[in-house]
């Protein structure tokens, strides 16, 4: 461990809500990490009702002594909140995010440290989030439904995340200076058991905006677990849904809305054509992946129609 006082490297913040078995293996897994010493571990309890508190505070007696940790709650809910409590807290001009059920491999903290030290042009960096299912993958789980599952792959070469790809949640990390003008909204983002997100999205798309680089690299890899609740029809429907609402969020203006709805209507029409192919290939995850994405248009229509509508949970 790093001598008392001295400023850690990197701030590592997981954010927590009621999955207190899945934390502890994520607490665990920190133990076996190279450069531990030079990272603080902040956890951020998001009004858990289960053991959350306990695991955390059970770490810290048994393994404080090996790295710097702490545990703080934070009232508000959502994770956008939590993420903002932890960057508040943070000593370090670094911070990762992990999530609570995630397993970062041993190079992990290293990657993330030599990366923004021999890279000063890098704002921002993510990496592999390999998938630990908990039950079998299912057969319709094709190519375009691996990013609502987190799963993230984009080969064994450093490099800059192409087109509209960003690092993810449960793998990322930045300059904490990427939040001097503002934090992440606290419209967008999981709040409880909902579906929302977008949050990342508008969080790397304002580094973008200010000409900044976003880094791949594969060293920077975690085992991400997906429960067999979320490995369901109706699962992956309730989430485009949510997307779809997401997507609408924070579109208030006149021109925003119509570009917006220029955007579902072009894409309804691809899907239109589309079905009709994919009814002919019997292709199960395609007509499922078709279904998904009316679900999305239909979210995005509730949204700027002014209805009354909650995301979808799961």
């Amino acid at each position: 461990m790093g001598r008392y006082g001295d400023v850690p490297k990197v701030s590592v913040v997981i954010c927590t809500y009621n999955r207190a078995r899945l934390l502890s293996k994520t607490l665990d897994s920190l133990l076996a990490l190279d450069d531990l010493d030079e990272a603080e571990i902040i956890v951020v309890d998001n009004q858990s009702t289960d053991d959350t508190a306990a695991v955390a505070k059970r770490f810290i007696e048994t393994s404080g002594h090996l790295l710097r940790v702490s545990y703080m709650l934070e009232p508000v809910q959502g994770l956008s909140a939590a993420r903002n409590a932890g960057i508040l807290a943070a000593k370090s001009g670094l911070i990762a995010f992990l999530d609570d059920d995630a397993l970062p491999e041993r190079p992990w903290i290293t990657t993330i440290l030599s990366t923004f030290e021999s890279r000063p042009d890098v704002m921002a960096m993510g990496g592999k989030v390999a998938p630990n299912f908990e039950s079998s993958r299912p057969e319709w789980l094709i190519k375009p439904f691996e990013l609502p599952y987190t799963i993230v792959d984009l080969g064994d070469r450093v490099r800059e995340y192409p087109g509209r790809l960003h690092p993810c949640g449960a793998n990322m990390a930045m300059r904490k200076s990427v939040f001097d003008e503002r934090l992440f909204p606290l419209d967008l983002g999981r709040k409880g058991e909902s579906l929302l997100s977008g949050e990342e999205t508008w969080l790397f798309d304002q580094i973008r905006s200010r000409g900044q680089k976003i880094l791949y690299h594969p060293r920077m890899a975690v085992d991400h677990f997906v429960p067999a609740s979320r490995l369901t029809e109706d699962w992956i429907l309730k989430r485009y849904y949510s997307q779809g609402i997401t997507n609408a969020i924070g579109r208030q203006s006149g021109k925003d809305r119509l570009l917006l709805l220029g955007k579902t209507a072009a894409k309804m029409v691809y899907i239109i054509v589309d079905s009709a192919i994919a009814a002919v290939s019997r292709s199960q995850g395609r007509r499922l992946l078709n279904r998904c994405r009316l679900e999305s248009i239909r979210g995005t229509l509730h949204m700027l129609s002014g209805r009354k509508r909650e995301s979808a949970t799961g």
